[in-house]
């Protein structure tokens, strides 16, 4: 197919599974869910994870040269609600004034017990 290019970026580090970061088609951008896997945050909070989420989401975006403001859709996995209040502070705070189309999803367990959140999203380009 014409049009689609496959994109891992290197300041999120090395895919060693059968995806990459995000799938480039025309002016979209598709980015695979993000988790704090491998970093500091993995045994942390729900915010601090989603915080850790935020910093990649930030990575890709300065890499196709826009910001925050492209988010157009988010699709969040979490484990539980418990800390839904701090996760809307983050949410809030990188957002700001360009929400999102968004899904909130409770899911029973992420690809590691450690992890609390995942968070795929789709950007305009």
């Amino acid at each position: 197919m014409t049009g689609i290019k496959r994109i891992n970026y290197p300041a999120l580090g090395e895919v060693n599974a059968p995806y990459v970061h995000a799938v480039k088609q025309d002016k979209t951008l598709y980015i695979s869910g993000l988790t704090a896997f491998g970093s500091v945050a993995q045994k942390g909070s729900l915010a601090e994870q989603a915080e850790v989420i935020f910093q990649q989401l930030h990575n890709i975006a300065a890499a196709e040269n826009i910001t925050l403001s492209a988010l157009i859709k988010v699709t969040i996995f979490i484990t539980s609600f418990e800390d839904i209040d701090a996760l809307r502070t983050v949410l809030f705070h990188h957002y700001g004034d360009n929400l999102p189309a968004s899904s909130l999803v409770e899911v029973s367990r992420l690809f590691s017990p450690d992890l609390k959140i995942e968070i795929e999203a789709i950007m305009a380009l």
